[in-house]
């Protein structure tokens, strides 16, 4: 059974999908059996892989049990990733998810069939620390968690930590994090240099060695339904996805 990521950060806007859909298609290229399931009502992931928002099933399907996992996982434009899109009903499942009984466990659970023929499976979190994230947490063997290199991520990085906690102690006991990964990253301003010092001297064995840049190949690349690896293969930011790539799977 491969092992399954979360990429998680209830702050909007720090490269969660970006960072599932690069590092995603990295791993799948390298050989490796790679699902990236995405689970933002936004289906940013979906789109960003050439794959319409409206395409049925999706998520939300599955998890409503109108349709199986296997069912609902699709191709998409890079040819060795698969991809669980995000259909247009997830939204709603925000809200229906709670009158499940153990509504937790439900995506793990219907992820369970598939798992095993995956060695990689990645779940791109919403921006939020709703029932979706927590579903995916409680999916989840380890959590990625990209920080943006400004100020507000310090401040929303205790909160995501206390909720990590909470659930390995309630709902997932074996979720570990694999790494915080720094974005978005200007080394030529203070504040970016400052950030990195502090998360790198507060956490030194879980920051990344990668960090990712601004590049502007990276938020150009999802407007073609293209990995920034395969939009522009030589650009600083795809480089950087493929050395993150190979940071994640030594640390497997």
């Amino acid at each position: 059974m491969g092992t399954v990521y979360a990429i998680a950060n209830q702050k909007g806007g720090v490269g969660k999908t970006t960072t599932a859909v690069n590092v995603g298609a990295c791993i799948a290229e390298a050989g490796y059996e790679t699902l990236l399931v995405d689970v933002d009502p936004q289906a940013n992931a979906t789109v960003g892989l050439g794959v319409a928002r409206t395409r049925t099933p999706g998520l939300y399907e599955v998890l409503a049990g109108a349709a199986s996992a296997g069912q609902a996982i699709c191709s998409c434009s890079v040819g060795a990733l698969k991809l669980l899109p995000a259909g247009p009903g997830l939204a709603g499942a925000n809200v229906e998810l709670p009158r499940i009984e153990d509504f937790e466990q439900r995506l793990r659970e219907c992820l369970a069939p598939v798992t095993d023929r995956f060695e990689y499976v990645l779940l791109d979190c919403p921006p939020s620390l709703g029932p979706l994230t927590v579903s995916a947490l409680v999916a989840a063997d380890r959590v990625i968690v990209p920080l943006q290199t400004e100020y507000y991520a310090l401040e929303g990085l205790a909160g995501l930590l206390d909720t990590l906690s909470l659930v390995q102690r309630e709902l997932n006991p074996r979720l570990t994090v694999a790494g915080m990964l720094l974005t978005m990253h200007d080394d030529r301003t203070r504040l970016g240099r400052d950030v990195e010092r502090e998360v790198r001297e507060h956490f030194p064995d879980l920051v990344f060695s990668t960090v990712i840049p601004r590049n502007v190949r990276i938020g150009e690349a999802p407007s073609h339904g293209l990995p920034v690896t395969h939009h522009d293969p030589n650009s600083v930011g795809a480089e950087a996805y493929f050395e993150l790539a190979k940071e994640v799977a030594a640390r497997a």
